[in-house]
């Protein structure tokens, strides 16, 4: 049987990272995953993702966001290949819109607050938005565009002959973790679970602290592509009428890539391959025409993307949509990542190294708000 330190079950962006992190320290590892870069599946597929260096979800991203920053540069070093595109980005909503006030507070801290405050001076550096002009706005100019499968193909460059292209199962005995395909059985001695969707059938009990759901992304042919130019026009993030909408400038020549925020209907981890119609991509397409007309315009692609979301925590508070990266309780050789509800991407390269320092270093400890022992099938 073959043996390795450490075997990732899962190679999206997170299990990606880790094996690259692992590999760099000269660790025996062995990566699993039936898909290849770019196939259709679960949540790590598709071109591009959104780095924001402050989080309205939480403040306390900002120095996650740094780290990942510096990886991120430093994988562009060490691959050769452009992967994280810098882009303003722009938040807007309602007077009194909590989202602009949280990611505000965050970069007032850091003392990188831009200019403009409002709709109309919004509307005014960046003619694609009509936005009322009494909302508020707040734009980050740290911010950038993910190149997510070229980031795995990074991640994985040089790892020829330790991925091993097959689902697998594992199984924890007194040696070690067994690691199981179709064709061969591999002895570990740790195992990094990272398999996004598909992750709750390897820890018993986590199945009812997440939730999947159904993303659906547009590409839409802008009418005013002069407006939504990359360089020129920022990513935004709109609070409109039909929930929050974040897109893309045009800098593939797709389109500008829209979607909604907020969480679709729950769905199956295999429940990814029927493509979004126009009603599914409706709220999308009305708040473009309504806050960027200069950005709405027919759709032109369709994609679907998962989000693994956690519930509420019950054994220590929090709000939910929070990522889960700590070693099981009941058998710290196992490691659960699941940093995938919605905004976890950005964060790959930093959440790479957190995890390799978990797997091979007993005194580390997981940052409190991603411990499992916050829900009570994990508290001891």
């Amino acid at each position: 049987m073959r043996s390795c330190e450490v075997a990732v079950i899962g190679l999206g962006l997170m299990g990606s990272a880790a094996l690259h992190s692992l590999l760099r320290r000269s660790v025996d590892v062995l990566g699993f995953d039936p898909l290849t870069v770019g196939e259709a599946r679960g949540s790590s597929h598709g071109s591009c993702r959104i780095y924001r260096r402050f989080n309205f979800e939480n403040d306390s991203y900002t120095e996650l966001s740094d780290a990942a920053f510096a990886g991120w540069r430093a994988l562009e070093a060490e691959s050769g290949k452009t992967l994280l595109k810098p882009s303003r980005v722009l938040e807007a909503g309602p007077p009194g819109s909590p989202m602009v006030a949280s990611s505000r507070a965050a970069a007032r801290r850091k003392g990188a607050v831009s200019g403009l405050t409002c709709g109309a001076e919004a509307n005014a550096a960046f003619p694609a938005f009509r936005l009322p002009d009494d909302w508020d706005v707040v734009v980050q100019e740290s911010g950038g565009i993910l190149m997510a499968e070229e980031a795995m193909r990074a991640f994985r460059q040089g790892a020829a002959g330790r991925i091993i292209r097959a689902r697998a199962q594992m199984q924890p005995t007194r040696d070690g973790i067994r690691v199981t395909t179709q064709n061969e059985e591999v002895m570990a001695e740790k195992v990094i679970v990272a398999a996004g969707p598909w992750i709750a059938p390897f820890v018993p009990g986590l199945e009812r602290h997440l939730k999947v759901t159904r993303q659906v992304v547009g590409w839409f042919k802008p009418v005013k592509p002069e407006t939504v130019r990359y360089g020129e026009f920022p990513i935004f993030l709109v609070e409109g009428r039909r929930g929050m909408i974040y897109g893309f400038p045009d800098f593939e020549g797709r389109g500008v890539k829209a979607a909604c925020h907020e969480h679709g209907p729950v769905a199956g981890a295999d429940e990814w391959h029927k493509l979004p119609d126009d009603r599914e991509l409706e709220p999308v397409s009305a708040t473009l025409a309504e806050f960027l007309p200069g950005a709405a315009g027919p759709i032109a692609e369709r994609d679907v993307c998962l989000y693994t979301n956690t519930l509420q925590a019950d054994a220590r508070a929090d709000n939910g949509d929070e990522f889960i990266i700590d070693r099981l309780p009941e058998d710290p050789r196992i490691i659960v990542a699941s940093p995938c509800s919605g905004h976890g991407a950005k964060f790959a390269s930093a959440i790479g190294s957190m995890l390799a320092d978990l797997a091979m270093d007993a005194s580390v400890q997981p940052l409190e708000a991603f411990r499992l022992d916050r829900f009570s099938r994990f508290a001891q």
